[in-house]
């Protein structure tokens, strides 16, 4: 807690929270959540279980995608004078939220902003999966229509991949992936710091294969791994996949050459994005 002579100056202070066991709140978190004024929140039920845990009870003001605009400016006026904690559900805030713009009004207002950093699922996952990490990207969740296209702007980044994901569409967005990036090698994260912590890893065909039939519950990150060079081609592999193109997908294609000539699929699908 903070002592007396610490209290919290007015100002917005984003604070980072557990993403699964409660015991990762950081000390440092929970001093600014027992000190703050007011803490705006994902969901009120959620956050009170946190405070619960750590023995304090604080004013909440519910602050999400649906009430961000109308709230936004009311909170803006409240940190002129007052400490306000923001917190997601779980993990750091404004990964995947609407929090920015939290953040850009209050600087814009010359309201002081501090961070508390903490856990963030982005970041767990990719010490988990076991795949390069000197260079990623986050992509979120993936839009419902339009999937291939979201996709489609990821394939020329040459690092790892990071999404978010549900249980029921896990397969079919596995699926999707190796459709549009490559069978790469990836990994499942699902439950992190949970009970029931799991890392599954393989090919993205192979996760797809897995998980169709029986979709994980709880929460989801896949991470897919950079792309593989493309093998120094040959005038016969380029010339059965230019035919094999001209009537099948790139995926399709890349796999009916390589059994034919007896070569790794994913290499040939490397070769074969080229030529499409």
């Amino acid at each position: 807690m903070l002592p007396m002579d610490d209290a919290l100056q007015p100002g917005l202070y984003i604070v980072a929270t557990p993403i699964g066991n409660l015991s990762d709140l950081s000390p440092r978190a929970a001093a600014v959540l027992a000190g703050a004024d007011l803490i705006a929140v994902e969901d009120s039920r959620v956050t009170a279980k946190l405070l619960h845990h750590i023995g304090v009870r604080r004013p909440m003001l519910p602050y999400h995608d649906h009430n961000a605009d109308r709230v936004r400016p009311g909170l803006i006026e409240r940190m002129r004078g007052a400490a306000v904690a923001l917190v997601s559900d779980a993990g750091t805030p404004l990964i995947s939220d609407p929090g920015y713009k939290l953040v850009r009004e209050a600087r814009a207002a010359g309201i002081p902003v501090t961070t508390i950093p903490g856990p963030s699922a982005v970041v767990a996952a990719l010490t988990l999966a076991g795949l390069p990490t000197d260079r990623f990207a986050f992509f979120g969740f993936l839009p419902a229509k339009a999937k291939g296209a979201a996709i489609a702007s990821a394939t020329a980044f040459e690092g790892s991949l990071v999404f978010y994901e549900s249980g029921p569409r896990l397969a079919a967005t596995l699926a999707a992936l190796a459709e549009g990036l490559g069978d790469r090698d990836a990994a499942v994260v699902r439950e992190i710091s949970k009970r029931f912590e799991e890392t599954v890893t393989g090919s993205l065909a192979e996760l797809a294969e897995r998980y169709k039939e029986a979709p994980p519950k709880g929460e989801i990150v896949i991470v897919v791994g950079p792309p593989v060079p493309a093998p120094a081609a040959s005038e016969d592999v380029e010339n059965a996949l230019r035919e094999a193109l001209a009537r099948l997908s790139p995926s399709r294609a890349a796999a009916e050459v390589a059994a034919r000539l007896g070569l790794p699929r994913r290499d040939v699908y490397a070769l074969a994005q080229r030529l499409k």
